[in-house]
């Protein structure tokens, strides 16, 4: 009877209901080749296979401590021996992905490590899980990724039925880039002098970065001289300071000016030249309505269609961009920026002019 009575306890200890999917705690009691032994409280150590515990090259006493207690995963029941088989990748990777699901949500930058480049991408590892960034959606082209090494990414997409897991790298530059854009547009204002980096060069003028938006740079802002175009003076990477003219946020944009910054060659011209001056210029412009002729530093004058006529008349050649010549100041009004020229000394220039 007592022998009986203590088989029924014997049984009622390893009254168990583990079943294939259960979640279960054991703790580590020993090693079967690289396999991991558990006691997860049935009749027999339950085994954990090493391709379910461990990485390549990775040692199970070292992944595993004796005495410790882990979370597994039963992934197959209980055979004729009474053994269970576990897994503790399966655990890792499902606490992994819901990590993931959260960063997805909260729209986190997480950090992952450059597996390898691949046709049309690169793979990342985030915690144990393998994701892909397509080359759309990186920022540096995949020649220039190095195995190994670590990038910031966002998840686009998670589907852990398919066991899909796509990032972008680029998402991550371009949020920063508008988080920027709104810190930048809530500092400057016209008048402001900042810095900046030529990005740009088109024929109407340069586009500058001020670290998150793109000003323009427009070539009559480019120099109070006369610039053909902005390659003149300017070279895509040059580091510059511009003063700011305007600010549209609504609109995004930011129109910039460089010639602000140098002092205006109009108010020099003004104490250093008079009507009746014979000033040797250079031709700068030629239009059908005469030549434009740089008389002062940055200081443009016109001279009339007819007296360029009578010039080439009298000296029997082509006038040409770059042409020194001799002119006298006819009529000057700096507060209109404008001086009227002549070859001939004793010539009138009418009010309407």
């Amino acid at each position: 009877m007592t022998k009986d009575l203590d088989f029924e306890q014997l049984l009622e200890k390893y009254d168990y209901k583990f079943q294939k999917g259960d979640l279960v705690k054991g703790i580590v009691c020993g090693y079967e080749g690289d396999d991991v032994l558990v006691d997860i409280g049935a009749k027999t150590t339950a085994k954990v296979p090493s391709y379910e515990a461990i990485e390549k090259d990775e040692k199970p006493e070292e992944r595993f401590k004796k005495g410790e207690e882990y979370e597994f995963l039963i992934i197959r029941e209980e055979d004729e021996d009474g053994q269970f088989l576990l897994s503790k990748k399966k655990v890792d990777f499902a606490y992994a992905w819901k990590e993931l699901e959260k960063a997805k949500d909260a729209d986190d930058t997480i950090l992952g490590t450059v597996v390898s480049t691949v046709k049309g991408g690169v793979l990342v590892e985030i915690s144990g899980v393998r994701g892909f960034i397509p080359t759309s959606q990186l920022k540096a082209k995949e020649t220039d990724i190095e195995v190994g090494s670590k990038i910031e990414v966002k998840i686009l997409t998670l589907d852990p039925q398919q066991n899909n897991f796509i990032l972008s790298n680029k998402k991550v530059y371009d949020d920063n880039a508008e988080e920027s854009r709104k810190n930048i547009f809530s500092q400057i204002e016209p008048g402001q002098v900042v810095k900046g980096e030529v990005v740009r060069i088109t024929d109407f003028g340069a586009f500058i970065d001020l670290g998150g938006i793109d000003g323009l740079l427009p070539l009559s802002q480019l120099s109070w001289r006369w610039i053909d175009h902005p390659t003149d003076i300017l070279n895509v990477g040059d580091r510059i300071d511009v003063e700011v003219i305007s600010v549209d946020e609504d609109k995004q944009r930011v129109s910039l000016s460089l010639k602000n910054l140098e002092p205006d060659p109009w108010v020099e011209a003004e104490k250093n030249i008079k009507e009746g001056d014979k000033i040797e210029g250079t031709v700068t412009r030629l239009k059908h309505f005469g030549a434009f002729v740089e008389v002062f530093p940055g200081v443009e004058a016109l001279l009339p269609h007819n007296e360029v006529i009578d010039y080439q008349n009298e000296k029997k050649s082509i006038l040409q961009v770059g042409d020194k010549i001799d002119t006298f100041i006819i009529k000057f009004n700096p507060a209109d920026r404008r001086i009227s020229l002549s070859v001939n000394e004793n010539t009138q220039v009418s009010d309407e002019e």
